[in-house]
């Protein structure tokens, strides 16, 4: 009975070159792919054709949206820079946020935030000039055109850079104290020491001085609890100033008569 032979194994170089030679087609039939792959991705077929606006747009249309961030936008359905393209619809005026996806085959979908005005903004080395600042109802800072804000009742926020949403939050505390009065805030102004100061829509002002927000609310309530003690006294003088930064008291001065919460207690 014959016996059949082992086979007698391949030299180690010979394997070496066998596996080397099969790494390399592999390698050549991926690149192929590759090249292929981006040659087909750069062609016209995936320009992009149309792009859709959809959320707030209150104070721009989509037609203005496209015509503002477009020419930002570079390269085509499967290589635009989807976060680049983010940032060129953000750069719309009124614009907070944008979110950019790709829809199959050549569209772009853009859901935008646009930003809710709360407040005019004069901050940091600019705080005694006009501004074409708003903060928005998150506390932040952005640029608008003034001429398309709505109402005209919003309060102006005047302080240091940064302070933005510490100050909003501080207004909306200090309003309903104010409502008490029949008086609405009109500027709030922190100042680079961290005292607090109020311009009325009567015409008044009143420095709130510094403490914390909590110690601020209680002097400012305080006062206003009390003031009608003053004005009794002197019913046809309206209000025109008062300083609540006194450890004792407060001063006020009245139109035409300059006092104190202590003097006036004394008459």
């Amino acid at each position: 009975m014959a016996t059949l032979a082992t086979p007698t194994p391949l030299p180690a170089d010979i394997r070496l070159m066998n596996v080397t030679a099969a790494a390399l087609a592999t390698f050549g039939v991926v690149a192929l792919v590759a090249v292929a792959v981006l040659w087909a991705a750069h062609r016209p077929v995936f320009a992009v054709r149309s792009i859709r606006v959809d959320g707030d747009l209150a104070h721009n249309s989509a037609l203005t949206i496209r015509a503002n961030a477009a020419p930002k936008l570079a390269g085509n359905f499967f290589t635009m820079d989807l976060a680049a393209g983010r940032r060129a619809f953000e750069s719309v005026p009124w614009v907070r946020q944008a979110v950019v996806r790709r829809v199959w085959p050549n569209r772009l979908s853009v859901q935008l935030e646009e930003h809710k005005p709360a407040a005019f903004w004069i901050g940091g080395a600019n705080a005694d000039e006009a501004s074409d600042k708003m903060v928005n109802t998150h506390g932040e800072v952005f640029e608008a055109n003034l001429g398309d804000v709505e109402d005209d009742a919003l309060p102006t926020l005047r302080g240091p850079d940064g302070s933005s949403a510490r100050m909003l939050k501080m207004i909306g505390r200090l309003q309903p104290e104010f409502a008490a009065m029949d008086a609405r805030i009109e500027t709030l102004e922190l100042s680079g020491r961290g005292s607090w100061k109020v311009e009325l829509d009567t015409g008044a002002e009143v420095e709130l001085g510094r403490g914390s927000e909590d110690e601020v609310i209680a002097r400012t309530r305080s006062f206003i609890a009390t003031l009608p003690e003053v004005r009794n006294r002197y019913a046809q003088h309206p209000l025109l100033y008062a300083d609540l930064r006194h450890n004792d008291g407060y001063a006020v001065r009245l139109k035409g008569i300059s006092t104190s919460v202590e003097a006036a207690k004394k008459k």
